[in-house]
This record gives C-alpha cells, sequence and structure tokens, in this order.
C-alpha cells in the first residue's frame, strides 16, 4: 500500500462505487481502503468505523436528491427561499421525484435509507427541506417532526416499490399523481388541525 493522503469525499465515494458495484455486505473497511490504495486505518480520521461508513454511504444517496438551493446553508435559509415561494406542494413533489429517481438509480442500495438515519450534516438538507415544506403548509411545530416521517416513510416506500418492480404493468405516473394529491390532503387537514 502506498502512503496517500485522502479526503473525506474521496472515501464516501468509494464506498459508494463498492457498494453500488458489489452490494452492502460487500463495504467493509478493508474493502474501501484497498479501493483507496490505503491502509484501513487511513480511514478512521474521516468516517470512524464501518458504522461511519455507512452514514456516509446514506449521504453520499441523499446529496443525489434535488433540494432547494438554500437548504444546503440552513434551516432559516430554506424558510426564507420558501417564503418567497411558498408553494410547499411544489416542493414536496420535486423531493419525490428526486427521491424515486435516487431508487431506480440504487434499488439495491436504497433500502439503506429505511435501515439508517441521515445523522451526517451532509445527510440534512432534504430533511430541513421538508420541514421547511411543512411549515410553510401550516403544519404546526409540535407536528412537524411526525409529519415529516409519515411523509418521508410514504415517499421512500413508494419510491422503493417503483424500483423493486411492484408496480409493474401500472401507470406509475398516474398511480404517483394519486397518491400525491391524497398526501397533500392530509398535510392540510393536519395544518387544519382536523388530523
Amino acid at each position: 500500500m502506498r502512503p496517500a493522503r485522502i479526503s473525506r469525499a474521496q472515501v464516501l465515494d468509494a464506498t459508494l462505487d463498492l457498494a453500488a458495484e458489489a452490494g452492502l455486505g460487500a463495504v467493509t473497511m478493508r474493502a474501501v481502503a484497498a479501493r483507496l490504495e490505503v491502509t484501513p486505518m487511513a480511514l478512521y480520521r474521516h468516517v470512524g468505523d464501518k458504522q461511519g461508513l455507512l452514514d456516509g454511504l446514506v449521504e453520499r444517496l441523499m446529496a443525489q436528491l434535488t433540494v432547494p438551493a438554500a437548504a444546503t446553508s440552513s434551516d432559516a435559509a430554506v424558510e426564507t427561499a420558501l417564503g418567497a415561494d411558498p408553494d410547499w406542494r411544489a416542493t414536496l413533489r420535486g423531493l419525490a421525484l428526486s427521491i424515486r429517481a435516487v431508487a431506480r438509480r440504487y434499488p439495491d442500495l436504497f433500502p439503506l435509507l429505511f435501515q439508517r438515519r441521515a445523522v451526517t450534516e451532509g445527510a440534512q438538507a432534504p430533511r430541513q427541506a421538508v420541514f421547511a415544506a411543512l411549515r410553510a403548509a401550516g403544519v404546526p411545530e409540535p407536528e412537524l417532526a411526525s409529519a415529516e416521517r409519515m411523509l418521508s416513510t410514504f415517499v421512500y416506500g413508494f419510491a422503493a416499490s417503483e424500483a423493486g418492480g411492484r408496480f409493474a404493468g401500472l401507470d406509475i405516473e398516474s398511480e404517483f399523481e394519486y397518491a400525491a394529491k391524497h398526501v397533500e390532503r392530509l398535510i392540510e387537514a393536519i395544518a387544519a388541525g382536523a388530523s
């Protein structure tokens, strides 16, 4: 092994490439290090351990989602951006379409998003954008976290089902539109206090 300076981004990129090619079971500190031509010890300062690798993999998947540009800086910035364009439906639909695209691109890795929470700072932008959209819809602050979990569980489930072939033979866009309209009505009901 050659001594090399590697970055956290290189470690996460190598982890994503390895997982996409060989599956989650192939992701080990040793395998990622071999891909980068460094010793496994060289990874520890960037990710800590295998759990850190998996958290980084979630981050890499989440980074592929299209979110409002302001979402990368702070929740307040997202609120400001949505305040100027309060179309919370368009924001949530855009995120849902992006999640579906990631699920189709990585159908074998996507279930990781059900198994692990997005804990790294780099994985938080989509969640913060959803919180901002729900606030723009009028969802009360005490209900935001529950509403976000309900929404993300539904969207991730729809995306995983689509990517896994569960909806084969159906008009998937009609199915998505049907679901999106009903989810929007539920969000409106929560905002109106009718939940």
